[in-house]
């Protein structure tokens, strides 16, 4: 028997092991994965949360993120019935005007919801005519609630009624009747009164018209009506988002050049002293270790809210993480440019100014300006907390569930900002670290 055969089979025994370990690790690995999204499916009650959630309020919610309701409300008690653009006092129209689709004949007010749905505010009685299902008649008193008289049968889905209000939602609109209103609102597509509000003397002009004007002389007058337009507040926008870009900016720089000396003191080359590299890593860790929206809470308490609040909190959590960056970065310059450099008899600050600052550019710059991006959409949430940025008005719109046109409108504002930080840091990387191509 020679000396392989001996050894063959111990090695055989082996590499069945080996092989009997790699098929286990593979059906282990995906088995240990799909209990894991077990244990998390019931954990969070996703099942649950599937069953609550209404997907009627969702496709509500989108569609108000591209349309807007004219609301025609009558006060029960005075008679007196107002036009306004999504209920708001902003988007009132004014005394003498209302919608081509509203009509007054003494008392009576006749709304045309169009496809044969007809909504009349009496002196006393509100009369819905709904196609296919009948007339539906509501009078309210302040003694007896809301008396409704409805067709025989079934009270259908799209109609609530209690004592003391009835409303009525369908695909042409809705009306409610409580005690002291009544009120329908109709949806049409589009951001109503974008550029111009009711009172607004440009309001309703067509493009042509507008662009004659302002070539004669009334292009200041636009624009201000467009800056000061008080449903969509294009200023307080556009300086909403000066904010949010200011906090990143202020955040991103200011942590790079705090984190830029503490950097020294945790690298081994320019630190030999291990206690004070070992605390300067440490401070690194705890401050990044603690997540920028944390920082913003506890300086929100500490300073108040505000911009510079918030810009603080971004500063606080960047220095450890620039300050590990660059302690890395320059645990592998080259020491001969330095030695070259002191070989000139250069001092000690000199020798980090022209043989270690240089090197190490190229990573400070990129990493700037890539956190600078990414601090963009920090700042955005963190504004929320601190009160400033484009962040504070998305919370506001949001909680406020009034005007969801305006939650979009805001994200795709945030989008785009995003998109230009990100086109912009990319650019500018480019030119600075690997120089304009095009000069070449």
């Amino acid at each position: 028997m020679t000396t392989l055969d001996v050894n063959a089979g111990p090695l055989k025994g082996q590499m069945d092991k080996l092989f009997l370990k790699k098929r286990l690790m593979n059906f282990a690995v995906p088995a240990a994965i799909i209990l894991y999204l077990g244990y998390v499916c019931f954990a969070f009650d996703v099942p649950g949360l599937w069953q609550r959630a209404s997907l009627d309020n969702a496709r509500t919610l989108v569609s108000d993120s591209y349309s807007y309701k004219t609301h025609v409300t009558r006060d029960n008690r005075s008679g007196l019935v107002t036009y306004a653009i999504e209920g708001e006092r902003k988007g009132e129209y004014p005394e003498g005007m209302r919608p081509a689709w509203v009509s007054a004949t003494g008392d009576t007010t006749v709304i045309d919801l169009e496809d044969g749905h007809v909504v009349r505010f009496g002196p006393e009685t509100i009369e819905y005519d709904i196609p296919g299902y009948g007339l539906v008649s509501a009078t309210p008193s302040r003694s007896k609630g809301v008396q409704a008289v409805l067709p025989e049968g079934d009270l259908p889905e799209w109609i609530n009624l209690s004592k003391n209000r009835l409303a009525i939602t369908t695909d042409a609109g809705r009306l409610t009747v409580t005690r002291n209103r009544a009120e329908v609102f109709r949806y049409f597509m589009g951001w109503e009164l974008f550029f111009f509000t009711l009172d607004s003397p440009y309001h309703g002009m067509g493009a042509g018209e507008l662009l004659s004007r302002a070539v004669s002389g009334e292009a200041g007058a636009i624009a201000n009506d467009i800056w000061t337009n008080k449903m969509w507040r294009h200023g307080d926008v556009a300086w909403a988002i000066g904010e949010t870009i200011l906090m990143a900016f202020l955040g991103t720089f200011g942590a790079g050049l705090v984190a830029l000396p503490l950097a020294f003191l945790g690298t081994r080359n320019f630190m030999p002293v291990r206690v004070v590299r070992f605390a300067a890593r440490r401070v690194f860790d705890f401050v990044r270790g603690v997540d920028s929206l944390i920082w913003t809470v506890v300086l929100a308490r500490a300073f108040g809210p505000g911009p510079l609040t918030g810009a603080l909190a971004i500063l606080i959590t960047d220095t450890g993480t620039f300050g590990k960056i660059f302690s890395e970065a320059l645990e592998n310059v080259d020491e001969k440019q330095i030695e070259g450099v002191a070989s000139t008899g250069a001092k000690p600050i000199q020798r980090y100014r022209f043989g270690v600052i240089p090197q190490i550019t190229p990573v400070l710059l990129s990493q700037l300006l890539y956190f600078l991006e990414s601090n963009t959409r920090s700042a955005t949430i963190i504004g929320a907390i601190t009160g400033g940025g484009i962040g504070l008005l998305l919370t506001q719109a949001i909680i406020t569930q009034k005007d969801w046109e305006e939650v979009a409108y805001y994200i795709v504002l945030i989008v785009l900002m995003v998109m230009v930080m990100d086109w912009f840091s990319g650019w500018l990387r480019k030119r600075l670290i690997q120089g304009d191509a095009g000069g070449h």
